[in-house]
């Protein structure tokens, strides 16, 4: 039963008049919340909320984005940073345009909350080179990545390996960088369909790198061995030159004698 049906069966609507108008400023308040537009947004209402934010010099995502957002664009900005559950609240949103910023870095559940909700994401035209494994774990969107500055190595292809790139794009995914310089301006995922697998270069190159290491050591060990060697022969040589240098015992005999036999 209502507070207004509760108030009519009292019989003293007066005394009541207190719980009504906090129930109806909780009932605003939360209109308010699901509803309410950022000030430097703009914000249409199209079967859920279009929340348009493109060109506005954002350097993050605004707070209090309506919890009713459908589609979020954010493109054109300088944001460069995508924390952990930067949408978390927002659970009907089906696209998500971040193109076109200084994008550098995502965090780990960066998509929380919009895992199951999102069907397109844009992060074309950033400044991303790589990203966390788990980044786009759960996600079921289809995902721009296009012209970003990627580094074609083993984290980039276990990240690759979790999502659904956008197949019109797809091809405009390339290497700037590359362990293996061969490959630098190629589309990545051609070059992961040719056979090459850049965790198995990985995994040799930390190979190598521990071998090097270990030579490095056994040298290092081997060389103060040697100098070891030698300053103690040194040592023993010189030790040497000085008991030769020293008077014979049996001279110093001879000296004596001639000394008693004079006296």
């Amino acid at each position: 039963m209502g507070a207004s049906q509760r108030c009519r069966s009292s019989g003293k609507p007066s005394s009541c008049g207190p719980l009504l108008l906090v129930g109806k400023l909780w009932l605003l308040s939360m209109i308010m919340t699901a509803y309410a537009c950022p000030k430097i947004c703009h914000c249409t209402d199209r079967n859920g909320v279009v929340v348009q934010c493109t060109s506005r010099n954002l350097e993050s995502i605004p707070a209090n984005l309506p919890k009713d957002t459908v589609v979020l664009l954010l493109s054109s900005n300088r944001i460069r940073h995508i924390p952990k559950e930067a949408f978390t609240d927002l659970h009907r949103l089906r696209e998500l345009d971040i193109s076109h910023n200084a994008i550098e870095s995502m965090e780990v559940g960066a998509f929380q909350g919009i895992y199951e909700s999102l069907r397109t994401l844009d992060l074309s035209n950033n400044h991303l080179s790589s990203l966390p494994k788990d980044t786009f774990a759960k996600l079921h969107a289809r995902v721009r990545l296009s012209h970003n500055p990627w580094h074609c190595e083993c984290s980039l292809q276990e990240v690759l390996r979790e999502l659904r790139l956008d197949p019109e794009t797809v091809n405009e995914v390339s290497c700037y960088t590359s362990v293996q310089e061969e490959y630098v301006g190629q589309p990545v995922i051609q070059v992961l369909d040719s056979g090459i697998n850049f965790c198995n270069f990985h995994h040799k190159t930390t190979d190598v790198a521990m071998f090097v290491a270990m030579f490095c050591w056994f040298s290092m060990v081997t060389a103060y061995i040697i100098y070891y060697i030698r300053h103690n022969q040194e040592d023993a040589r010189r030790h040497m030159e000085y008991l030769k240098s020293l008077p014979s015992t049996s001279h110093i005999s001879k000296d004596y004698d001639t000394a008693s036999s004079v006296f």
